[in-house]
């Protein structure tokens, strides 16, 4: 049997989980302790210790804690979690804040913009300024042209992306593709950047201080190309860009201001690979983008004639 410590260790630990999750209400109702949130497919992980996979992650809809035994029940995760000691709120560890994000940039100009990306790219070198650099083939820094209107940034580089250095080049990166080609774009049209530049040990998600070593790059990225409308794909992107946790679903359908541009938050393409039933939503937040930019989608014929 577990210690109290460690008990409460586990504890503070699945407490965390759940916020990350955008659950920040916790509340006893006649016996049982509820932990529940609107919607959680904005999930991108869910712990070792949870007994459930990612795939599950989306359909949890309400949590229950049984307040005797302190064993979290939930029909949508098939894997029930050892049972665990209940601790006061005060007991769990505070979040650290987020660092602030740099002062923006001087404007770069046009015909500059290249060779200012060239240079952010000499800057961050063989890097190894944080542990993601132990497990990774190549630097995967962005791919597009340098004076976009339109920027996508994702969670971080997977294996295939890995192997060429190149971002959005497996299965997600195919159907990105299709994305930017139904708001009657291109690849080459816009530009492409992720979170963290290195892949992560088995795709898990960057920790926070990863997150952090990494992303003063992308700002900079970010000031050199000035895209009018930046894409977030995924809780990831979308956490460490606005600086803060909250619900994917809380920031979907809103236009937010980020580095003088204008940032919409959509699903990950890699999300919409296990879960086809979003598409429709993301594609209600690229439509937003669309607008932003003053695009109209393709017509059937338009696409039919350029391949689609």
């Amino acid at each position: 049997m577990p210690s109290k410590q460690d008990a409460r260790t586990l504890l503070a630990a699945r407490v965390e989980y759940y916020r990350d999750l955008g659950i920040f209400d916790f509340y006893r109702r006649g016996g049982q302790q509820h932990v529940c949130a609107d919607r959680l497919e904005a999930a991108e992980y869910v712990p070792p210790d949870m007994g459930a996979t990612r795939e599950h992650a989306p359909s949890i809809e309400c949590d229950t804690i049984d307040a005797t035994s302190a064993t979290l029940v939930n029909p949508a995760i098939h894997t029930v979690p050892t049972a665990l000691t209940v601790v006061e709120e005060h007991e769990i560890p505070a979040r650290k804040p987020f660092p602030a994000a740099p002062a923006i940039a001087d404007v770069v100009q046009p015909a500059d913009r290249a060779q200012a990306l060239a240079n952010i790219r000499q800057d961050i070198g063989d890097c190894t300024r944080c542990a993601l650099s132990a497990g990774r083939n190549k630097i995967v820094f962005g791919d597009g042209v340098p004076n976009a209107r339109l920027l996508f940034v994702g969670e971080g580089p997977g294996a295939d992306e890995d192997a060429q250095g190149v971002p959005f080049v497996g299965r997600a990166g195919q159907l990105l593709n299709n994305m930017i080609n139904a708001m009657g774009l291109s690849r080459q049209q816009v530009y492409i950047a992720n979170i963290v530049k290195c892949r992560p040990p088995g795709n898990r998600v960057p920790e926070p201080d990863e997150a952090h070593t990494c992303t003063q790059f992308l700002f900079r990225q970010i000031d050199v190309v000035r895209p009018e409308v930046i894409v977030a794909l995924g809780a990831t992107a979308a956490t460490y860009l606005l600086g803060a946790k909250s619900p994917l679903n809380g920031l979907r359908g809103h236009v937010h201001s980020f580095r003088g541009a204008r940032l919409i938050v959509t699903y990950h393409p890699a999300y919409l690979l296990r879960d086809p039933r979003q598409k429709g939503e993301a594609w209600k937040d690229l439509q937003i983008a669309m607008a932003e930019l003053g695009l109209t989608p393709p017509t059937r014929s338009s696409a039919a004639e350029s391949g689609g």
